[in-house]
């Protein structure tokens, strides 16, 4: 019998069927893993917003003579000597009345987010590569314990630099898992279930639990509260380790045979079909000829250009998405809403993605949707100024496409490479993202200089995407590869 390889896995495991009792408990095991992601990421937006203030006037007796005769602005001026005195309207506390990162410090709170997301950064790097090594399984698990512990641990600071620091160790574990889980999906699932997964299910989870950050946010309106309320709900996912198996792909790239016909023995069990005796009877670990490819991939021009593209455009669209999803705080009086508006507009861009990925080629999906979210952006600085809501609108609407464009590039990136090198390929697009993502909260600044330079600056990397997914080649309607020769073989 010729040697068995990945494109012919989905064959192999046919009597299955896609969408029987193990495929729907993994399915929604997986999508709930992935809820605190939702409201970890953008917890940020309340724990580091800016409360009203002014400087703290110590408590004497002053009449409204004195007011009246002395001309203030004649008076040399000097920072708040008192410290600061910090509306409580909408937050009891936050870290910047917690830490006062005002006036000079100000600076403290766009770069606590860049410190944040430094940490996704280095988590989505190192998790990646520990993925392809030890296994899907544990690293999500590992991943989820740092997230819950140390957004729980962050409670106890004491400074804002100790803050930052179990805020960094936090954010090693935030999206880390997020990777773990879409990978670790995307190689169990097949057919149409795949798709539904890795282009709406997961996505919405994520959604779902943006959602219910400002609900947290509401009832929760002191700092350490809200960490704590966070925090808990990840002590929840401690028994999905008993549920959660481990991927059968990843197992038969690491030559682990047996273990992964167990796993399918056991999914042809839960869903009442018979599984044959023998599953993978002739199968050939390509584990030798990917590490052979890994050390010279650099010098295959092909997937090297591939890398670069999909490290362009996944910078530009984490760019894009988290400058937007940072801003909602702008977008209504009442942070709330504005947080709940900017987190319901991703559930009609990931099921636009579900059904983009359903009906049309990857790279016509993509450059459309990013068009539109890049024009969108653009024509926000033509509005006139009495027109607010037609500007949040189009913020939104811009929003819309670069989170579709996301969701459809994570599942776009997984089809193009194949199975040992996939969550490799993934977290390392992932930590290029992560750059992005670090300089948003900055590049949100630039409104200081014009207000509609961050518009400007994320409709440009929208369209910058748009044009770099051109030249990737097309995976629409393609089994996953699993060897280089087969990933090579595809036509652009």
């Amino acid at each position: 019998m010729a040697s068995l390889h990945m494109q012919d896995y989905d064959e192999v495991t046919a009597f299955l069927g896609h969408w029987g009792h193990f495929q729907q408990s993994v399915f929604f095991l997986l999508c709930a893993s992935v809820l605190p992601n939702g409201f970890g990421s953008f917890s940020l937006i309340f724990l580091t917003d800016i409360p009203r203030h002014h400087c703290l006037v110590p408590d004497i007796n002053l009449t409204e003579d004195w007011h009246q005769d002395v001309n203030l602005t004649n008076l040399e001026q000097e920072g708040c000597v008192d410290g600061w005195s910090y509306s409580k309207d909408i937050y009891k506390s936050t870290i910047v009345s917690e830490f006062d990162l005002v006036c000079s410090e100000e600076w403290k709170q766009p770069f606590t987010s860049t410190v944040y997301f430094m940490g996704v950064l280095v988590g989505s790097f190192f998790s990646g590569q520990l993925s392809d090594r030890f296994g899907r399984k544990p690293v999500l698990f590992l991943t989820m314990a740092l997230q819950t512990l140390f957004t729980f641990v962050q409670i106890f600071s004491s400074s804002w630099t100790v803050f930052c620091i179990l805020l960094f160790i936090s954010g090693l574990g935030q999206i880390s898992n997020y990777v773990s889980a879409f990978v670790l999906g995307t190689e169990i699932f097949t057919g149409n279930v795949r798709v539904l997964f890795s282009s709406m299910g997961v996505c919405l989870a994520f959604a779902f639990g943006f959602m219910m950050l400002p609900l947290f946010a509401y009832f929760l309106r002191d700092w350490t509260y809200l960490l704590l309320g966070i925090s808990l709900p990840g002590l929840l996912y401690l028994p999905l380790w008993w549920l959660i198996p481990e991927s059968p792909r990843w197992l038969l790239s690491q030559g682990r045979v047996e273990e992964a016909e167990n796993i399918v023995k056991y999914a042809a069990k839960k869903n009442k079909v018979e599984a044959p005796q023998v599953i993978f009877d002739d199968y050939d670990s390509p584990v030798i000829i990917q590490s052979t490819y890994i050390l010279g991939m650099n010098r295959i021009s092909y997937i090297a250009t591939m890398f670069y593209l999909t490290h362009v455009y996944r910078f530009t669209l984490s760019t894009g998405y988290f400058g937007l999803s940072l801003n909602t705080s702008r977008l209504h009086a009442d942070p709330f809403i504005s947080c709940f508006i900017s987190a319901a507009v991703e559930v009609p861009a990931y099921i636009t993605s579900w059904l983009a990925l359903q009906y049309l080629p990857r790279r016509l999906a993509v450059v459309s949707i990013l068009l539109l979210g890049g024009a969108s952006l653009y024509f926000i600085q033509l509005v006139p100024h009495g027109l607010s809501y037609l500007s949040i609108t189009l913020e939104m609407v811009g929003k819309f496409g670069i989170t579709t464009g996301t969701a459809l590039m994570f599942v776009y990136t997984a089809e193009l490479f194949p199975t040992v090198l996939r969550n490799t390929a993934t977290g390392m697009c992932t930590t290029v993202s992560r750059v992005g993502s670090c300089i948003a909260p900055f590049l949100l600044k630039l409104s200081q200089y014009f207000k509609y330079l961050p518009y400007i600056t994320l409709g440009t990397l929208a369209v910058v995407s748009a044009f770099a997914t051109v030249f990737l080649p097309e995976s629409f309607g393609r089994p996953l590869p699993q060897t280089i020769e087969q990933m090579h073989k595809r036509e652009r």
